[in-house]
């Protein structure tokens, strides 16, 4: 048990120094080609240096602090929504054949436009404001669920559903001892996926009708011609996004175990 632990841990050191390594050769690459940028040209701005010192000051700027709360809590409420749609909507593809087949193409159909379609009629329905942003990100994050789901029930043993008859159980221990613990490993799988493409849409949806997010913090650098604070921002976006999906796989990881 010691030995594997050490090996674990060399595991994960392993793919920090990596990680790190990438990340020093990324920074070289972007400093090498902006030598080849005059100093007159826009695009001088967009440099590792004026970025990274950009970055120091809004983190220690309060606003900034709002804006990540607030598109915390848009990705929190419309991944709520999200779930709590998909996973009975993937149990119903999932369990009921025919209603699999009747709505396959409707289903494959509505998932095929893009989440950012919706915007206009999101704002018609709810106006101006977080509800739509909300609806942008259900209506994008629900099919990695719904579908993982609907894949997890399908690959059920149905002989294990024979063995709980013979033990008496009824249906509610079935779904406890059998479905729940067949299906959680995929259920999680799509709960990752849908956190990465909520925080996807999440970005551009900030920057139609809302005053606060990160989203909107782009737009805001630019309109007052702050173009390394606006890279500073992508950073610092890149940066929360990478640290949600650590946490949620670390999360489901656990959950797994």
């Amino acid at each position: 048990m010691g030995t594997l632990k050490k090996l674990a841990s060399i595991s994960i050191i392993g793919n920090i120094i990596y990680g790190v390594v990438g990340v020093v050769v990324f920074v070289g690459l972007w400093s090498f080609t902006m030598l080849f940028i005059n100093d007159e040209n826009i695009l001088s701005q967009f440099g590792p240096l004026e970025a990274f010192v950009a970055l120091g000051d809004i983190f220690t700027q309060k606003e900034l602090a709002v804006h990540i709360y607030a598109s915390l809590k848009r990705i929190l409420v419309g991944m709520g929504f999200a779930i709590v749609t998909g996973v009975p909507l993937g149990f119903l593809i999932g369990s009921i054949k025919i209603f699999e087949l009747t709505s396959a193409g409707v289903f494959q159909f509505i998932r095929m436009i893009s989440p950012l379609s919706w915007t206009p009629l999101a704002i018609i329905l709810f106006g101006v404001g977080d509800n739509p942003v909300y609806f942008l990100i259900a209506i994008g994050a629900i099919w990695p669920i719904a579908l993982n789901t609907a894949d997890s029930i399908g690959r059920l043993n149905r002989g294990w559903f024979l063995v709980s008859k013979t033990l008496g159980a009824s249906r509610i221990e079935d779904i406890r001892t059998v479905v729940w613990p067949a299906t959680k490993p995929g259920i999680l799988l799509g709960v990752r996926l849908a956190v990465g493409l909520a925080w996807i849409i999440l970005v551009p949806a900030e920057m139609l009708g809302v005053d606060s997010g990160l989203g909107y913090y782009i737009l805001d650098t630019r309109d007052r011609f702050e173009y390394s604070e606006l890279i500073a921002a992508i950073i610092t976006i890149g940066i929360l996004g990478l640290g949600l999906d650590t946490l949620t796989r670390i999360a489901l990881k656990n959950r797994r175990s």
